[in-house]
């Protein structure tokens, strides 16, 4: 069978919106420790878990995808990708279990600057890849009560009644907990980053 070109008729398009078949997570389980690094002491902060439960638009869990973080230190600042190993990094990866289920180690993020005098609350961005995504998926995940939650221009621009969907709660002492959901009623709100 003769290879089609565009001089021996119409092509037919390729899907678009699935990774394909053969999607294959590759997992470093130790990289869901952002603290692992540091060989003694840690540096200031609240050391912290963030988990949540990914699920698709029919609510089944999704037991293979990958959730990266990237977040600022306590102090609210960006790690530097070229300072020593051994400081903090702010990234993570994590595989979901069969339940669709999350866990990091981290620390809790401080308050970023922002344009102007006005400081982004606390948050940490997220990316989910998964079977069935083309392209990873972006949010934020946001710190119930904190006081800059009111004035963060990106939680703002959120409407108030999906605003929730990137609030986690804390669940126990220093556990923060945000569920994610793919697609359909409670869906989380995405990102165009």
């Amino acid at each position: 069978m003769p290879i089609p070109t565009p001089e021996s008729g119409p092509l037919a398009a390729s899907a678009s919106q699935t990774a394909g078949p053969y999607w294959h997570l590759v997992d470093f389980p130790e990289w869901a420790d952002t603290t692992r690094h540091f060989a003694g002491k840690l540096p200031s902060g609240e050391r912290i878990v963030l988990t949540g439960r990914i699920t698709d638009g029919a609510g089944a869990a999704v037991g293979d995808a990958m959730v990266e973080i990237w977040h600022a230190d306590p102090q609210g600042e960006y790690p530097d990708p070229s300072g020593p190993p051994e400081a903090f990094q702010g990234f993570g990866r994590c595989a979901t279990d069969k339940e669709g289920r999350y866990r990091f180690m981290t620390l809790k993020p401080g308050p970023v600057r922002g344009t102007g005098n006005q400081s982004q609350a606390p948050h940490v961005a997220l990316a989910v890849f998964a079977r069935g995504i083309l392209y990873h998926l972006t949010t934020r995940l946001y710190f119930e009560g904190e006081a800059l939650n009111a004035t963060d221009p990106v939680l703002n621009a959120i409407s108030p009644a999906r605003r929730g969907t990137v609030v986690a709660r804390e669940t126990a002492p220093g556990t923060w907990t945000l569920d994610l959901r793919l697609q359909g009623e409670g869906e989380t709100v995405w990102m165009d980053i």
